[in-house]
């Protein structure tokens, strides 16, 4: 059970707390569909049995050792093509929390995954409701690696095997935590500032101004990423022309 309580006005105030359950995503959008569920509601579970990630992936995670959650958020100042700043702002969420908890090798690897050095600490899903052009609702899944510290892929690590603390880190505690950076950058947002969070994105960005191998297409590639388009596009110099990726056509190799 989780018993939090964060210096927010609207992140984490309200918590719904399932044991187990499938997917925390999908039990948020049931609460949306059916009722009107208060902004800022975290739905959170000690065992996901059926997690997942971009691209379909699975997300493996040990019951009752990390955090795995998702965040209801009504972000209807933004338009469907404006998503991805609410991606930047979740992120940066994210990495505000967890920067001073391991070090400068922390980054955000586009699109939403949370990366020290090169292995993955956690992931971003965000699942979108449009209304008209807007977006209706947010629902925001995150599930991050915390006291866990064996896993069945060698790039995947913990907040526990970068930094370790005797007893594990507090998981209420730092939950709480990442309320209310969740909140800060999500009123930065709210409040138009988007050139502080495209510029703080950019800087934390793994790769970022550094030439890297990249497949597209079964075609393999060099390239240095140069920035992100204002739809979230990754723009990668090749060979001094600089093309644009959406979300699935490129991977880092």
């Amino acid at each position: 059970m989780y018993k939090i309580y964060p210096k927010t006005l609207f992140i984490g105030q309200i918590i719904q707390y399932l044991p187990s359950c499938q997917s925390t995503n999908d039990e948020a959008s049931t609460l949306i569909a059916q009722n009107d569920p208060n902004e800022g509601l975290l739905v959170i579970t000690d065992h996901q049995t059926a997690g997942r990630g971009q691209r379909g992936n699975q997300w493996e995670a040990k019951s009752g050792q990390n955090l795995t959650f998702s965040l209801i958020l009504k972000p209807s100042f933004l338009t469907a093509t404006e998503q991805f700043w609410l991606n930047m702002a979740i992120s940066l969420g994210i990495y505000d929390a967890l920067q001073p908890l391991v070090d400068d090798s922390l980054r955000i690897k586009w699109p939403n995954d949370i990366y020290v050095d090169d292995k993955k600490l956690g992931g971003i899903l965000i699942e979108n409701t449009l209304h008209g052009y807007s977006i209706a609702w947010s629902v925001i899944g995150l599930g991050l690696n915390v006291n866990q510290t064996e896993f069945g892929y060698s790039t995947a690590t913990s907040l526990q095997n970068q930094s370790t603390l005797p007893h594990g880190y507090d998981l209420p505690g730092l939950l709480s935590r990442l309320c209310e950076t969740l909140e800060q950058r999500y009123l930065q947002l709210l409040s138009g500032q988007r050139d502080t969070l495209k510029t703080n994105y950019l800087q934390t960005l793994y790769r970022y101004q550094e030439e890297h191998s990249f497949e597209s297409a079964g075609q393999y590639f060099k390239g240095t990423i140069i920035g992100i388009d204002a739809n979230g596009r990754l723009a990668i110099n090749i060979d001094e022309q600089v093309r644009y990726f959406d979300f699935k056509e490129v991977s880092f190799s």
